[in-house]
């Protein structure tokens, strides 16, 4: 049997390879250094998988994989949607005076108070990922990161805290990306790139549409069209597989009033792990 080539968001040690190894286990790892970039080698490579971060709950959308769905461009399809309860820990020099701490920037803002609490006075600098955030900790003394504890081997780092703790649950939401396009048998969730009338109404008449078929909408994220002015597309989260009837009938009635409209994946959801 052919192994399975999984490409993420990296470098090691990323939460996007903690999700994918338990995921896909023992699958052929491939660290890419952006979205951009897993979703174009999955667009050349076809039958690999890629693993990349839609939305946290703190932070919010994940631009970068909206707009690339939105644009289709590369052409990828959503095969999958997997969650992880990230526990962020500190990480640093034991015996040594933290003065600067790394981490992306979704850290950064959800555990702002635990970092106002514990670390106060000390310069919060942005990272690409927790993953670079731990390296550059690992080459100053007087440098901490907030990132996995799985890093501190990795990088010779202590866990001087963990959990950092939050009153707010830190769950990232990841999508499982394709260059062909497949639709599962277990499919639960279906993503749709709309682009509406500019028009009074245009939204939610598209809304009324999923509330007569009793469709729960579980994501509506607005981006802007570039290069036009004051219109925007929409990525919509539908409740139900794509060929599902109640699905099925509203997308067809909203076909008839919508610019564009496209199945970005008819996917199933998967539980959500720990990290």
């Amino acid at each position: 049997m052919t192994q399975q080539t999984v490409a993420f968001l990296g470098p090691l040690g990323t939460y996007s390879h903690l999700v994918a190894r338990k995921r896909f286990g023992k699958a052929h790892m491939i660290p890419l250094s952006s979205i951009l970039d897993v979703c174009t080698f999955v667009a050349k490579n076809k039958g690999t998988l890629g693993v990349i971060p839609i939305e946290n709950s703190s932070g919010g959308a994940i631009n970068e994989t909206i707009d690339i769905l939105l644009d289709n461009k590369p052409v990828i399809h959503i095969v999958g949607e997997l969650s992880l309860d990230v526990k962020l820990a500190h990480l640093g020099h034991k015996g040594f005076p933290v003065k600067r701490l790394y981490s992306h920037f979704v850290p950064l803002i959800h555990c702002s108070p635990w970092i106002a609490k514990n670390l106060k006075g000390v310069e919060k600098r942005e990272a690409a990922s927790t993953a670079a955030a731990a390296a550059m900790a690992a080459a100053d003394l007087h440098a901490a990161a907030l990132a996995s504890r799985n890093l501190a081997t990795q990088f010779g780092l202590d866990i001087l805290h963990f959990p950092v703790a939050s009153d707010i649950p830190n769950i990232t939401t990841f999508i499982v990306v394709t260059g062909k396009r497949d639709i599962p048998a277990d499919s639960v969730k279906t993503t749709l790139a709309i682009r509406l009338q500019n028009r009074p109404g245009s939204l939610y008449q598209f809304l009324g549409l999923l509330h007569t078929e009793g469709i729960n909408l579980s994501r509506l994220v607005s981006r802007p069209i570039r290069g036009v002015r004051q219109e925007y597309a929409f990525l919509v989260d539908l409740d139900g597989a794509a060929a599902s009837d109640g699905v099925r009938r509203a997308l067809e009635s909203a076909a008839k009033d919508c610019v564009s409209m496209r199945i970005c994946g008819s996917y199933p959801c998967h539980k959500t792990y720990k990290s």
